[in-house]
């Protein structure tokens, strides 16, 4: 049985693919709205000093997150 992986365990450099979301409501809309939908592309591209943010590349875009927030997207691959 394959472990669940969580976009906040993906090391900076590296990339992988949005599998699901584990929030509802209102967090989950906003997920969605920022393109954390399943079958895109993501890829970790810098934290910050206090290693909370981290900015993914996500569908054209760059987007700041929590790592509280990112432990709710599942992810696969590297």
């Amino acid at each position: 049985m394959q472990e669940i992986r969580t976009l906040d365990q993906l090391p900076v450099g590296g990339g992988a693919t949005v599998t699901g979301l584990d929030c509802s409501g209102a967090q989950r809309r906003r997920m969605l709205d920022l393109g954390f939908i399943p079958g895109s592309s993501v890829r970790a591209l810098q934290e910050s000093p206090w290693g909370d943010p981290v900015a993914y590349g996500i569908r054209g875009a760059v987007i700041a997150l929590r790592r509280e927030d990112a432990h709710h997207i599942a992810i696969s691959g590297k």
